[in-house]
């Protein structure tokens, strides 16, 4: 039986998709939903805000993964801290110079949701070169021995419940820690539109860490306005220095992303300039 399933922001905004309840369970963290629907094929929601749908996926992790992976000096090596729907991992390992992915998910019980019934999304699940750790992403990033990443990837919910520490300083200082020479840390920075202050408190922060910080923008229709954001934080790469045999190679493979996408994410909105300037 169809129903509406609505995503309200702050009881000021009402999302809804007509829809159809495929899993409904209660995780040690957070509600799950996975849900089937005309518009936008299967979706994910997780404690009733939607994560991700088969229609319109490709805007969010493309726009995630390939600008640090178009510009980082390497990507050999990348870590995705979050990501359980398994589309941030499925357009890293496009690169055939991946040897190694790692993603550190808190939520077993999203991965196996989304496994099972999104199998669309994340398609690559048995790559071999993909290592899968079922734990606390902000304790990996403070803790965690390994080689350095040449790109690390946040790709949380919105700071609130088990994602809350995913957008404080010190967690931003682990995955600046787990980088190498040359390498790029990008995130999700939340919608400019509803979540501006959010927005700009992540941006000042990453400036007190990293060298250079570029946010990024672009559609993502199934989120609450339409529109979204990505941030670019680095020491020693730059967003518009791109690799010209990687870039050639992936956008032939993407529904979203290319060259000119790359270079007109990073241009700013006058508002946005005008209030980056104020906490700069």
């Amino acid at each position: 039986m169809s129903f509406w399933y609505d995503e309200t922001f702050e009881d000021k905004i009402r999302f809804g998709i007509k829809s159809r309840t495929l899993l409904s369970k209660q995780s040690e963290f957070q509600k799950i939903d996975i849900l089937d629907t005309d518009l936008f094929g299967r979706t994910l929601a997780l404690d009733e805000k939607y994560m991700t749908s088969e229609k319109d996926e490709f805007y969010y992790h493309e726009m995630l993964v390939h600008p640090p992976m178009t510009t980082a000096k390497r990507i050999e090596r990348a870590l995705v801290i979050g990501g359980g729907d398994g589309g941030a991992v499925r357009e890293l390992l496009r690169y055939p110079e991946v040897k190694k992915v790692v993603m550190v998910e808190i939520d077993g019980q999203v991965i196996e949701a989304c496994r099972e019934l999104l199998p669309a999304i994340g398609t690559a699940w048995n790559d071999p070169r993909l290592e899968v750790i079922v734990g606390d992403g902000v304790d990996y990033a403070k803790n965690a021995l390994v080689e350095p990443f040449d790109v690390v990837l946040l790709d949380g919910c919105d700071p609130i419940g088990p994602a809350e520490g995913l957008f404080n300083i010190d967690f931003y200082k682990g995955c600046r820690r787990l980088l190498g020479e040359g390498g790029v840390f990008a995130l999700q920075s939340e919608s400019p539109v509803v979540f501006l202050e959010t927005f700009l408190k992540i941006l000042k922060n990453l400036k007190s860490i990293f060298k250079t910080v570029h946010p990024y923008f672009g559609p993502v229709p199934i989120y609450i306005t339409g529109s979204w954001s990505w941030t670019y934080a680095t020491d020693s790469a730059h967003p518009f220095i791109i690799d010209e045999k990687r870039m050639s190679r992936i956008e032939k493979t993407c529904k979203y992303y290319n060259r000119d996408i790359h270079r007109a994410a990073f241009a700013l909105p006058t508002y946005i300039r005008k209030a980056i300037d104020q906490i700069s």
